[in-house]
């Protein structure tokens, strides 16, 4: 669920907010560089003088959309847009309005090829209903006052594939927050991978990518998703007890070279540890290797091309 700060204009709640809990933090203070992984947007960029306090990038997910402002406290064209999600919040320290950043955002957008969908103030918006209806980062990545921000949505098409991206900008105390969307639209990839699959992979060219493996940016933990996966790959490993495995982690391009290639290292070592822990797969028969971005299967000038190269493959050695 969407957080949404909002703050209230009312003195005798804004002096207690003073007097007892003092004023809000100011993370573009406390923050003098991007968090862990992120970066903008390409073709997009941020406001001058902001540092990233949020980010998440998923290969496919949903994001909620407002194609209109509100009517009645209501929405009135609200979308759930699937396919290649990214969300980025930024800081800014005191010096620019509200208005300066986000028409900086649609002048941006509109030379990427975006096209107007709804642009909005507060109060235009729908206010408070509104704000808390985006589909926004968490406290303290993302803050919204819901009296005082501005909201564009616009949408593009290329080569039959339609993109929307969305901007709320706001205000935390005198730090200007906003937090780009962008929702590259798509059907779900089918990287369920079987057993037989698997076999087939390796007998036939020696490998097998999997894609089905997920891991949160920048960390090598595997999460819950990737149970149906490492249960295929034990079953395989089960099946044909003389098989060994090399397990091979793979990454994009963006990211230094001693960074990606330390990452997908681990990345695979998590998976051989699991497999053994877990499934009971001896450790000798579970190989590992990193090899960052030197094998791509796609172009990395492309977020289609990177999701591709961000992969683990089975090698048979």
């Amino acid at each position: 669920m969407p957080r949404c700060a909002v703050v209230l204009a009312a003195a005798l709640l804004a002096a207690f907010l003073v007097d007892v809990a003092g004023p809000r933090p100011s993370t573009a203070q406390a923050q003098a560089r991007d968090v862990a992984g992120s970066r903008d947007h390409p073709g997009i960029g941020r406001f001058r003088g902001s540092v990233i306090t949020g980010y998440a990038a998923k290969d496919f997910d949903a994001a909620r959309f407002q194609a209109a402002a509100f009517a009645d406290g209501k929405p009135t064209d609200a979308r759930r847009l699937e396919g290649r999600i990214t969300r980025i919040a930024y800081r800014t320290g005191p010096g620019p309005s509200i208005l300066e950043v986000a028409r900086n955002f649609e002048t941006q957008l509109a030379k990427a090829g975006f096209e107007t969908v709804v642009a909005c103030d507060a109060d235009p918006c729908g206010s408070i209903p509104f704000a808390e209806a985006v589909d926004t980062l968490p406290i303290p990545q993302m803050w919204v006052d819901g009296f005082d921000y501005r909201y564009f949505a616009g949408r593009k098409t290329d080569g039959g594939r339609e993109t929307w991206a969305s901007v709320l900008v706001s205000r935390n105390n005198d730090d200007i927050t906003a937090q780009l969307v962008v929702a590259e639209l798509g059907a779900v990839t089918n990287k369920m991978v079987d057993a037989a699959a698997m076999a087939k992979g390796l007998g036939e060219s020696g490998h097998i990518a999997l894609y089905g493996i997920y891991f949160d940016t920048d960390k090598a933990v595997l999460k819950p998703e990737s149970r149906p996966t490492l249960d295929e790959i034990a079953k395989l490993l089960a099946v044909q007890p003389q098989l060994a495995v090399v397990i091979v982690g793979h990454t994009d391009s963006q990211g230094g070279w001693d960074y990606n290639m330390d990452l997908s290292r681990r990345r695979a070592e998590a998976i051989a540890t699991e497999l053994a822990g877990r499934y009971a797969i001896a450790r000798p028969r579970l190989r590992t290797a990193g090899v960052g971005f030197l094998a791509p299967v796609g172009p990395n000038a492309t977020e289609a091309g990177r999701a591709l190269n961000r992969r683990v493959e089975l090698v048979a050695p």
